[in-house]
């Protein structure tokens, strides 16, 4: 991998990289999709990351389907695909970790010790072996695109960290590798969450501004749906410090983690207030 770009790099070429877990969807091509339009070559990464999983979390089922992804990214002309494995990434004797202060242990660092410790690990041992010109993340892991984009700035790596927005169901549910956990009848009422974001952003934007009872609506609206079973956080953020928001002005991110049945799943909004007159 690192031989293959040297030389694409010589030839001046450039490098449009997209790192992923698998199970690939329309979120995922859609970034690809994005990699491809705006360089001359398009790398995909699958890495189905154990550093950033806890013990008690998902990796050993986390779905995993390289020959379909690997169909899905040659229909989309991807240039290269980057499959790793874990003794590779992790040599025996491994101790180098990254951890981007402040903004890790908020949202859904605060709630996944360790998490984002791994995302920063692995995605900066990525950048190291693909050096790609520009990088794309979707806009449903925000946290983690603010996270990387910090580590980019602060490390004076020379990649361009690129946001795409989220691509979502028909119902407003943001399309996830971790949906396929939901069952059908979860599935069927998991839009709950986008709703919540959607009216409590068409509130926002109506002049309705007090923090307490929209975040108190919001939890309401979300808590009404029997088959969610518990609320990490849904609230308003700063989408720069990810620090909640007693006042809401300016940029306000809105956010939600929570699980349906057993699977928990995250949304979020960007809303823009319009300045006062």
């Amino acid at each position: 991998m690192q031989d293959t770009v040297s030389g694409l790099l010589l030839c001046g070429k450039t490098i449009g990289f997209v790192p992923t877990m698998g199970a690939l969807h329309e979120g995922h091509l859609s970034l690809v999709k994005r990699a491809r339009q705006e360089n001359d070559k398009t790398v995909v990464s699958i890495f189905v990351n154990p550093l950033q999983f806890g013990p008690d979390e998902d990796f050993p089922r986390y779905p995993r389907d390289v020959e379909g992804d690997t169909e899905k990214l040659a229909k989309e002309a991807a240039d290269i695909l980057f499959i790793p494995d874990a003794p590779l990434m992790y040599p025996e004797g491994f101790l180098t970790r990254i951890e981007v202060g402040k903004i890790s242990d908020k949202l859904c660092g605060f709630f996944r010790p360790g998490h984002f410790i791994g995302v920063a690990t692995v995605v900066a041992k990525l950048f190291h072996i693909v050096k790609p010109t520009r990088s794309y993340f979707g806009q449903k892991d925000f946290q983690q695109a603010v996270i990387i984009g910090k580590m980019v700035r602060d490390l004076n790596m020379d990649i361009d960290v690129v946001i795409c927005p989220t691509i979502r169901e028909k119902d407003g549910l943001a399309m996830s590798s971790r949906n396929a956990y939901l069952t059908q009848a979860e599935r069927k009422v998991s839009g709950v969450l986008y709703r919540s974001l959607k009216e409590t952003a068409d509130l926002l934007t109506s002049g309705i501004i007090n923090s307490i009872h929209l975040k108190e609506m919001m939890h309401e609206k979300i808590l009404q749906e029997p088959a969610v079973s518990s609320i990490d956080y849904a609230g308003f953020y700063d989408p720069e410090t990810l620090k909640e928001l007693s006042m809401i002005q300016g940029d306000v991110l809105l956010a939600v983690a929570a699980k349906i049945g057993n699977t928990r799943l995250i949304d979020n909004i960007l809303v823009t207030m319009r300045k006062e007159r």
